[in-house]
């Protein structure tokens, strides 16, 4: 039986403060008319910005909630992961994509790993190359700049040219994802631009989707636009509208907060926003390159 409302299996963790993980995949994807059925891999007290935070591990419930959800006959239209903090846990993925892939149904893998040039603290050699496993069962895939590095043992490189990306992103299909999507990708021309190219590898093309660089950081920016862009293939956008929604959501939703007297760690001010989602797509800035 098809899902009335489209059902995605949102994987992430949970942080109690601060806007990141499935504090901001929740109600981006619910304003899009999309069901989330949400499969917690941690609770924080806040999230990880922060220096000092309370973390409970929820890997064993993971498996329980799995187990739970086949004998329940539940059906998802997508699955959806972001960060994973062990091996155990991407091992979980892989079973729940290896149940529930099928030809009616889209995997994205959001491989939390790095950003700036270094992995995050947590994540050991081991866990990138689990990582690096788990993309080849994704359709679609996300990767910042300094996680295409990693994912393909590649020395970071702050300012790469297009023809560098464009390689990275075949490299990185030739893996299995049929979507590879690079976000964060300085212009090597002009620092006042930051940029997505998106290669789709069905019929070999390159997109591209530029935005204003805004001179902040902050947390959850990334589950933002990964969620939007999962939100806007569900409702039927192409790859390209799908990608330009995302970037004009996240840059919204970071031009808002930005020049505020407000602590970053809390990421974004997406309440400001959401309502941006249930409008209709009435300009794009994507290119074909």
């Amino acid at each position: 039986m098809k899902n009335p409302i489209p059902r995605v299996a949102a994987i992430h963790d949970l942080s109690g403060l601060g806007r990141v993980s499935l504090m901001v995949v929740i109600p981006i994807l619910s304003n899009m008319g999309i069901q989330v059925t949400p499969l917690p891999t941690a609770v924080l007290s806040a999230n990880t910005a922060y220096s000092d935070f309370l973390m409970l591990d929820l890997t064993d419930q993971m498996r329980t909630f799995f187990e739970h959800w086949k004998k329940e006959n539940i059906k998802f239209d997508a699955i959806y992961s972001g960060f994973l903090g062990s091996a155990q846990q991407i091992n979980i993925v892989k079973e729940m994509i290896d149940f529930y892939k099928n030809e009616d149904s889209m995997v994205i893998v959001d491989p939390v790993l790095g950003d700036e040039g270094k992995a995050y603290t947590p994540m050991t050699n081991d866990l990138i190359n689990q990582m690096k496993d788990l993309i080849c069962k994704a359709d679609i895939i996300t990767p910042n700049l300094t996680e295409v590095c990693l994912l393909l043992d590649e020395p970071y490189v702050e300012y790469p040219g297009l023809n560098q990306i464009k390689e990275w992103a075949v490299r990185l299909s030739e893996k299995g994802p049929s979507r590879v999507i690079i976000t964060s990708v300085h212009d090597q021309h002009n620092s006042n631009l930051t940029s997505v190219i998106a290669y789709t590898k069905k019929n070999q093309k390159f997109w591209k989707v530029s935005c204003s660089y805004i001179p902040a950081s902050y947390p959850g920016t990334g589950d933002i636009f990964t969620s939007v862009l999962t939100g806007s293939l569900l409702q039927g956008d192409s790859l390209p509208i799908a990608i330009d929604r995302a970037v004009q959501f996240t840059s919204q939703a970071v031009r808002t907060t930005f020049g505020r007297d407000y602590n970053i760690n809390e990421g974004v001010l997406i309440e400001r926003v959401l309502d941006c989602l249930k409008s209709p797509v009435m300009s794009s800035s994507y290119e074909m390159i």
